[in-house]
């Protein structure tokens, strides 16, 4: 199984969210503490598809130029914790979603070639041809929609975490003049976050949520442990991990439930004459006890579904 990185990261800053001092934070005895996370996780780099077997009919539907080439590529940024990151050995990609895409290749009997790259270029390289699909715990928007075939495959959602403690007192009405951080291109930047902001502060009179950008998650975790921000608005998968594996720097405040889906698609350009067969072997993958094992392994049990829905 291939796998190409555009950018080699800190393998434990990755697998923990936080060896903050390699992502940009001071190197001091205040940095979150990466010893206490459970490495045995970060160190698993078993194929959760090896002895599942091909589904027929969803290879049946896959178009006579994939059926030549013999491989899907897939577009993912390995930087997300719990569902999308690299092992230790800082080369094999781990996680829900690395997980899925192993099992749906394996449904259409293709091999798989994983590749690196920030989130907001995945669509523009969907779109020129660049990559065949992408799992990557991606919301559904109508912008997307507008250009992608997207899948339903987990239920995810967003939240907020704050500084251990919640130092600050703050809820989810008490974010307003606040400085909240989302990452570029996401759906919390997009939509939720603004949402939210409308909600509880501008349409009371109140400070708009001042909307923090930044590259990515650990640049967020970083600034929020260093205080130069007071929370941050990002998937509940990735935050709920930070708070589990950090519980002394983050608490997670809770969840947005305003501005989009809580459902994760997987994506392929609008049109795309794999999505057929894409969509079948979803719907294969989701009924296998792999699928539930791999929710299990990462903490995301409550994000099973049983519709590979195509939209």
């Amino acid at each position: 199984m291939k796998t190409i990185f555009k950018a080699q990261t800190t393998a434990a800053g990755i697998a923990l969210l936080l060896a903050l001092s390699a992502c940009g934070g001071a190197a001091n005895s205040d940095s979150a503490s990466s010893e206490s996370a459970d490495t045995s996780l970060t160190n698993n780099t078993r194929d959760i598809s090896e002895g599942v077997q091909p589904d027929q009919a969803a290879v049946a539907l896959l178009p006579q130029s994939i059926k030549d080439k013999g491989e899907l590529t897939v577009a993912m940024d390995l930087h997300y914790p719990p569902t999308t990151f690299l092992a230790e050995d800082n080369s094999t990609p781990i996680g829900l979603n690395p997980d899925v895409a192993r099992l749906i290749a394996k449904k259409l009997d293709l091999k798989l070639k994983f590749v690196d790259t920030k989130f907001d270029t995945i669509i523009p390289g969907l779109d020129g041809g660049r990559f065949d699909f992408t799992v990557t715990t991606m919301a559904k928007t109508e912008e997307r929609l507008k250009v992608l075939d997207m899948i339903d495959y987990f239920k995810a959602g967003n939240s907020v975490v704050v500084a251990a403690g919640n130092p600050l007192n703050l809820s989810m009405e008490t974010l307003c003049g606040k400085n909240v951080a989302v990452t570029q291109g996401s759906t919390g930047q997009l939509k939720r976050l603004p949402a939210l902001s409308e909600q509880t502060c501008t349409s009371k009179g109140q400070p708009a949520i001042n909307a923090v950008t930044l590259p990515n998650i650990q640049e967020a975790l970083t600034q929020l442990h260093s205080k130069r921000i007071d929370g941050i608005l990002y998937d509940t998968t990735a935050l709920g991990w930070a708070a589990r594996q950090q519980p002394d720097s983050f608490t997670l405040l809770g969840r947005v439930n305003v501005g989009s889906s809580d459902l994760s698609a997987a994506g392929l350009k609008k049109g795309s004459p794999l999505t057929p067969a894409m969509q079948a072997a979803i719907q294969s993958v989701l009924g296998t006890p792999e699928y539930q094992e791999s929710l299990k392994t990462w903490g995301l049990d409550s994000g099973a579904i049983t519709d590979a829905k195509l939209n």
